[in-house]
């Protein structure tokens, strides 16, 4: 797909949780096409330690509104920037970069959307054309309690949702893949976004039911176009770059210790 460097003007920018900020951009034109799993570069104005732009997954597109959405986690100087922007501020960004989520065939069975802490952000996306498409994806979302699981209400309008919590304070207690709907369910694909022992577990319980399965990893990358080799992963067909040739992989490609 055909990248673009835009001036993006905020419209909101809310702060959902202690560490996450909801950020919401717009363009004077349409924006561009934009799909689940992509992301994009973000430049920070205004921080003189911060020299790199900061990747950040598309976490909606309302077209509607002409809006793309990013959940932002708050993590150092230059996310920390992000979350304090204001309506009316512009940002450059450099999107949509990646690759995306593969979509199952249509009627192929029920999908299942597994995603932990920031890895939620990708999903909902993701949720949002699943639904369009015909499917009622259920998504399974993991966090440390009920203040951390973000967007419920959001995730709850494309399609059923589940949650755990390791100190048990919303829905089941325990992590993702310990969760009762993976017992008494079958799923036909399974996608997955959030800490690499979360994917990696998830990626164990598709390779044992035989399930295809995809995950967005959250490799650190800092150009977004393959030339800096940061973000390498090493796979079945070697050393590839997550920002150019991910960030979504099957999981058969994958060298992980699962």
């Amino acid at each position: 797909m055909k990248k673009f460097i835009l001036d993006l003007t905020v419209t909101s920018n809310a702060l959902i949780h202690e560490n996450y900020a909801l950020l919401k951009l717009t363009h004077h034109d349409p924006l561009p096409d934009m799909l689940p799993g992509q992301f994009a570069e973000i430049r920070i104005d205004g921080s003189p330690a911060t020299f790199l732009r900061r990747p950040i997954s598309i976490h909606n597109v309302d077209r509607e509104a002409n809006e793309v959405w990013f959940l932002v986690q708050v993590a150092g100087e230059g996310t920390r920037h992000l979350a304090q922007k204001k309506a009316g501020e512009t940002l450059n960004a450099v999107l949509p970069l990646g690759n995306t989520f593969t979509m199952p065939a249509p009627l192929s069975g029920q999908v299942l959307l597994a995603g932990g802490g920031v890895g939620v952000a990708p999903l909902l996306y993701l949720g949002r054309h699943l639904k369009e498409n015909g499917f009622v994806p259920t998504f399974l979302l993991g966090a440390r309690s009920r203040k951390d699981l973000l967007q419920l209400a959001e995730f709850e309008r494309y399609g059923k949702v589940h949650a755990t919590t390791e100190d048990g304070s919303f829905g089941e207690k325990g992590y993702v893949t310990q969760h009762s709907l993976l017992k008494e369910n079958s799923f036909s694909r399974i996608y997955a976004c959030g800490p690499k022992p979360m994917m990696a577990s998830v990626a164990r319980y598709a390779q044992q039911h035989d399930t295809e399965c995809e995950v967005s990893l959250e490799n650190k990358m800092a150009c977004g176009i393959g030339a800096c080799l940061c973000c390498v992963e090493n796979t079945t067909e070697g050393h590839l770059c997550v920002c150019k040739d991910g960030p979504v992989f099957n999981i058969k490609k994958l060298l992980w210790q699962i």
